[in-house]
């Protein structure tokens, strides 16, 4: 059954995305800067973060490793990448978090669970049972290169700009700063920009509906909040960059 209506899931999965884009731009995920004790009960940011990263983390690699499909060295690539973002993501980054006494809804923890989910269940069941034989010579496909260059590009502005924002709090601190430096100097969300991008990458490199969509769910997630975050900005602190821009250098 699965197999038979799996492109017409993924389709619904993109609408549905599209769907509640305009919904996410007029109201903020009450977590982070934003929590409010309104949206029912509260868990703690850090673990929450974990077990809400945790069915991408797991989902898509038990799929893929137990899927019938032919696995070709180049589809290890793609789970290995997949993987490698992901022990950062669920393993390494909610612990590094600097927000030992915030609090999350449950409310987000679970849509965000969710999320994950849908995310790892049509890519590791892509991959892992109804992808195309992806031969070697994919590897000097230029979808394939190009795709790597922007994930590993993507990864890397993340990455760092995500470092940057956690060595702001000193040990104690709870409030927030400006981030200057580096790409923060143009923009005020270079973390979540890296993230769009390294998703784009895969959706390329892997060149797949399912991969495409998790690149789209991304970007729905993301550019609401870094707009969010902008206005934030510029509201709490009267001496914010003026032509810094919220997510696209000198664009938005």
């Amino acid at each position: 059954m699965i197999y038979e209506n799996f492109d017409l899931i993924v389709i619904v999965w993109i609408g549905l995305g599209l769907l509640i884009l305009p919904a996410i731009l007029l109201v903020q995920a009450p977590y982070g800067r934003y929590a409010d004790t309104k949206w029912g009960a509260m868990f703690s940011n850090r673990v929450s973060w974990f077990i809400m990263e945790l069915p991408a983390f797991l989902v898509f690699p038990c799929l893929f490793i137990f899927g019938s499909g032919t696995k070709s060295p180049v589809t290890w690539i793609f789970f290995g990448l997949w993987v490698f973002h992901y022990v950062n993501r669920d393993l390494v980054f909610p612990w590094r978090l600097k927000t030992k006494h915030k609090k999350m809804p449950l409310a987000i923890m679970f849509s965000g669970m969710f999320f994950n989910f849908m995310n790892g269940f049509v890519n590791g069941y892509y991959l892992g049972y109804l992808s195309p034989t992806y031969e070697i010579s994919w590897l000097t496909d230029p979808r394939f290169i190009g795709g790597a260059i922007i994930f590993l590009g993507g990864m890397y502005i993340n990455w760092h700009a995500d470092a940057i924002l956690l060595s702001l709090r000193k040990p104690g601190e709870t409030g927030y700063k400006i981030p200057v430096g580096w790409f923060y100097k143009y923009i005020s969300c270079p973390n979540y920009l890296g993230e769009i991008i390294e998703w784009f990458g895969f959706a390329l490199m892997v060149w797949s509906l399912p991969a495409l969509s998790f690149a789209l769910w991304t970007a729905v997630n993301l550019l609401p909040r870094a707009l969010a975050h902008h206005k934030w900005y510029r509201n709490n602190f009267p001496d914010y960059p003026l032509r810094r821009k919220a997510i696209v250098p000198f664009i938005l």
